[in-house]
């Protein structure tokens, strides 16, 4: 059972039997987008997908835009995931992540439009954020005024995003209403659980400054009192200038920080570098932007556990 079957137009229904609707990747499973007899539900990237999956459970069928192992900041919507995203019942996806998505999104019919900036508030943050960043304030970041998209990395925004995605599916799915209420107060528990277990685990370590090749961990940072400091910025694809690579080595220095950060969708080469003249660690840091098989986890909990051990490593945890 589609939950909505629409009319599309006369190009958009040409386009997807050339292309023949092929297979995307789902979280667990890969299919097409439409027409599965489930309450069918696309996702832009992995953080999306989890939540879909976990929500939706067995009357949802998730599709994901963005393959395991592609960074979803380079997403570049093909025409044949067009026309899937065209043939589905609802879309998942954060807005201000990935253009192509949302370009995509908003020339569609889709009747059910979840954007997940919708449910939380982002703020602006740049290559520092965090206590430090307040106590010295020497710099603001060379981003600094950018709206930070990674709401995912904070159990606590990310439970509240989990609760708006399931009033979404409700409504646009009554018959199966009353079990994602269901799951979503399960995975809500499960957040809340985990937030517990960063509040306990970071709560009196050694130094409280972490630092990063890219600055995915500002949401995450505020929650727990800790500062990040970051080589790049928000994009992880930008290089740091030499004063700032300067600038990271003393303060390593003065704030006791032992290891670089850095993920696994993302060239190791500039975390090394920065690790080697400074004289410190690397380790993975993971953004949970992906699970790949060299992921820490084989999902978003498991992965986030993982790394609140490195940070435990890192920053000397009593």
């Amino acid at each position: 059972m589609n939950v909505r079957r629409r009319l599309i137009s006369g190009a958009a229904a040409a386009a997807a039997a050339a292309l023949g609707l092929g297979a995307l990747s789902a979280c667990s499973t890969a299919g097409a987008a439409g027409g599965t007899g489930k309450f069918d539900v696309v996702a832009s990237f992995y953080p999306m997908a989890f939540l879909a999956e976990q929500i939706g459970g067995s009357h949802a069928h998730v599709t994901t835009l963005t393959q395991p192992g592609q960074e979803p900041h380079d997403l570049d919507i093909s025409a044949r995931q067009t026309a899937q995203l065209q043939d589905s019942d609802a879309v998942l996806y954060l807005k201000g992540l990935q253009p192509s998505v949302d370009d995509a999104v908003a020339q569609s019919e889709i009747g059910t439009k979840i954007d997940a900036t919708s449910l939380t508030t982002l703020e602006e943050h740049g290559t520092e954020v965090g206590g430090h960043a307040e106590a010295h304030d020497t710099h603001g970041g060379e981003e600094s005024g950018t709206k930070d998209p990674h709401v995912w990395l904070d159990p606590v925004r990310y439970a509240r995003i989990a609760e708006g995605v399931g009033k979404a599916f409700e409504k646009a799915d009554p018959d199966h209403a009353a079990d994602y209420r269901e799951n979503t107060a399960a995975l809500v528990k499960r957040l809340k659980a985990l937030d517990t277990r960063y509040a306990t685990g970071l709560g009196n370590t050694r130094t409280r400054v972490f630092l990063t090749t890219h600055a995915a961990f500002g949401y995450l940072a505020e929650r727990y009192g800790l500062t990040e400091e970051a080589v790049s910025g928000l994009d992880p694809e930008s290089e740091p200038s030499a004063a700032r690579v300067k600038e990271l080595e003393r303060m390593a220095k003065a704030d006791g920080v032992t290891t670089v950060f850095y993920e696994t969708l993302v060239n190791d080469g500039t975390a090394r570098t920065v690790a080697r003249d400074a004289r410190l660690r690397t380790d993975v840091l993971d953004p949970v932007e992906g699970i790949t098989g060299k992921s820490r986890g084989r999902d978003y909990i498991q992965v986030m556990d993982a790394n609140l051990q490195a940070l435990r490593k890192a920053l000397g945890a009593k």
